[in-house]
């Protein structure tokens, strides 16, 4: 095996560069690039991580009552009943959840949240599933977001109903405009509405609790013909269970925060995780609030008009029997809080999608480029893909909130399964090491914890509370649409894994650990030249040329007859004594007869033979008129790359134009 030379005639020289990336377009739209050590500062603290990270979960009380009354109306009035008891089921869902993912968030500093545990704890299949899981919800919380954002707009102004594929796409890209801006930046941005969502929901309740407790609260007026989700049926277990699969897409987003624990301030840790506890508290509260309100105020399921607007109006409507100047604003800016926070909850996705994406690039899963910052230190590629494939979805659904959210969830809860197993396998190989023992893994550090059984029973309790979900999810909403979602996490997990195999067969054979001969020395060195004519652009190709090798075959592609032997007679005198090859076209093909030539040279050629194919071009200043050239040397690269032995050079003739002179 062959071992690095050790010898002190090697140099490294570091250089610093005073150059600064110039203003452009880009830099009024997204904001001057910033540099790396610039990066520390980028971090974001609780009140404004609560904005970014939770807008995902806080905004899902729009639709995650709703979605539980859908389901309950197909039995009835007498169903109705239950979505109370359901929501605190749900509650009850969140707080083991909270617990699990506080745990997660001080075990994973770095961040990671199901990917990271289930990577170093159940290995690599169940990463890559939990990873695919998340990457797909994701997709689809920006996707149902959005939606149920518009939604709410269309709600109020019904004339915008034909037209809300198109603002949901629109609102799409101008959320990743401001996440391109950085995540400090956007997260300022974002949490202006989020806390006036959160004012206004809040006022919307205690307002609400006071007309109930006073008995002036009423039912909805003039409520929207009423749509079922579901065929009129029996109150069942089963559709209990199908209300409650739905109502627990309200907690979707609790792990945002977990997956993001690396944008936070000093101490990230305890950043995170209080702000994970706050963003538990508000959701519980709101949560059960809205749902007791709407059950009191009789809000039917409805395309036309959801659940947040029908309560707002009840709420906010004159005791005098009719709708008081004053009781408008309050209804409108509950409405227009609404539909911030859902546009603003796709954020939550923008946040921690390339964050994922780059971690999974990093282990060699998704393409590298995912790795890279942008020139704001955001992952900007992760970005524009989320965007990208969410525009997608939602032009294909319509941007309806129900066709989606049957997709919508089950990726989650898979995801919130292999987390808590994997939490849960890290206390117990925790429970197994010696008092003083470390043991350090690629994600965190395993030290004795006395409290591991504790911690064990919480995580296994989740893990078995969330499987029960994601099987439920599975089985009532498969024909909705489920068994999409189960056919495209196996099919993700197989494209990761081929990616995976690319990159490690590649690592593999370039791999100096197993270098072990001399590779075999160049014996001959076989240089050809295409030649459409001579100029100074061939010669000073050609004195190129000559430099790698004595051996250089200058080859013509002959189309026209006349214009060949003109060749020949200026080759014969500035062509250097250089053997001049020229290929018989009748058929006028240019670049077919020199490729031939070229594959037959290659073919022959002994061991130890390398070819050389330098390629004459024309640089201009100009931009248009370079279009006027022909661009051989690309061509040529895109045919020839993918054969061994064969190096493709173009040597620029750099050309500079100048006015013509009419007088001569």
């Amino acid at each position: 095996m062959q071992e690095p030379e050790q010898n002190g005639t090697t140099s490294i020289i570091e250089r610093s560069t005073a150059y600064k990336p110039p203003r452009t377009w880009r830099s009024w739209l997204i904001g001057r690039p910033l540099p790396t050590a610039d990066a520390p500062h980028q971090t974001i603290g609780r009140t404004v991580g609560l904005a970014v990270f939770s807008s995902d979960a806080l905004s899902s009380v729009a639709y995650g009552p709703q979605e539980v009354i859908g389901v309950l109306a197909a039995a009835g009035t007498i169903a109705l009943g239950y979505a109370f008891p359901i929501v605190l089921a749900i509650v009850g869902l969140l707080v083991i959840l909270t617990l699990s993912y506080e745990q997660t968030i001080h075990a994973y500093p770095d961040g990671g949240g199901a990917y990271i545990v289930a990577r170093d704890n159940l290995g690599e299949l169940p990463a890559l599933i939990a990873g695919s899981a998340l990457l797909m919800d994701y997709v689809l919380t920006v996707s149902v977001s959005i939606s149920s954002g518009v939604a709410q707009i269309v709600s109020a102004f019904p004339l915008l109903f034909p037209h809300r594929t198109g603002l949901a796409v629109a609102l799409v890209l101008f959320v990743m405009l401001i996440n391109l801006r950085g995540v400090k930046e956007s997260g300022f941005t974002f949490a202006i509405p989020t806390y006036f969502f959160l004012l206004t929901v809040l006022v919307t309740l205690i307002v609400g609790f006071f007309r109930y407790l006073t008995g002036s609260l009423g039912t909805v007026v003039d409520p929207p013909a009423v749509h079922l989700l579901e065929r009129a049926q029996p109150l069942t277990l089963f559709l209990i269970l199908k209300a409650f699969a739905n109502g627990t897409t309200s907690l979707t987003g609790v792990e945002a925060i977990s997956n993001g624990i690396t944008a936070f301030k000093e101490p990230r840790s305890r950043n995170a995780g209080l702000t994970l506890i706050w963003m538990a508290v508000i959701l519980a509260v709101m949560l059960t609030g809205i749902m007791f309100l709407a059950g009191q105020v009789q809000a039917v399921f409805s395309e036309s008009e959801t659940v947040i607007s029908q309560l707002g109006r009840t709420v906010f409507y004159s005791s005098r029997g009719g709708a008081a100047p004053f009781d408008g604003l309050p209804y409108l800016m509950l409405i227009a809080g609404t539909a911030v926070i859902l546009i603003m909850a796709a954020n939550t996705a923008f946040a921690d999608f390339p964050r994922l994406s780059a971690m999974a690039a990093k282990d060699g899963f998704l393409p590298r480029q995912m790795t890279y910052r942008g020139s704001r230190l955001v992952f900007s590629r992760g970005i524009a893909a989320l965007s990208g494939i969410a525009c997608l979805l939602i032009i294909i659904f319509n941007a309806s909130v129900s066709k989606l959210i049957p997709l919508y969830a089950i990726g989650v809860f898979l995801s919130f399964t292999l987390s808590q197993t994997g939490m849960a396998r890290r206390w117990w190989k925790i429970g197994r090491l010696a008092p003083g023992v470390e043991i350090v893994e690629r994600g965190s550090t395993l030290r004795r914890d006395r409290a591991w059984r504790f911690k064990m029973l919480v995580n296994g309790v989740g893990a078995v509370l969330t499987s029960f979900v994601t099987i439920v999810f599975a089985v009532t909403k498969f024909l909705a649409g489920a068994y999409v979602v189960l056919i495209l996490i196996p099919v993700l997990v197989i494209i990761f894994w081929s990616i995976h195999r690319h990159y490690s067969g590649l690592a593999h054979q370039l791999s100096l650990e197993r270098y072990g001969a001399e590779p075999p020395r160049m014996q001959r060195h076989r240089v050809i030249m295409p030649v459409s004519g001579v100029h100074q652009g061939t010669l000073f190709a050609l004195r190129y040329a000559r430099m790698l090798s004595d051996d250089v075959t200058a080859v013509h592609v002959s189309t026209d007859p006349e214009e060949t032997e003109k060749l020949r007679t200026k080759w014969e005198t500035w062509g250097e004594g250089t053997r001049l090859v020229v290929l018989d076209s009748p058929y006028r093909l240019l670049y077919e007869p020199l490729l031939e030539y070229i594959t037959d040279i290659a073919e022959a050629r002994q061991p130890g033979e390398n070819v050389t194919v330098v390629v004459p071009e024309f640089v201009t200043a100009n931009r248009i008129t370079a279009g006027l050239h022909t661009n051989t040397a690309n061509l040529l690269r895109e045919q020839l790359r993918f054969q061994h032995g064969i190096v493709i050079t173009n040597v620029p003739y750099h050309v500079h134009e100048e006015p013509l002179d009419h007088g001569h």
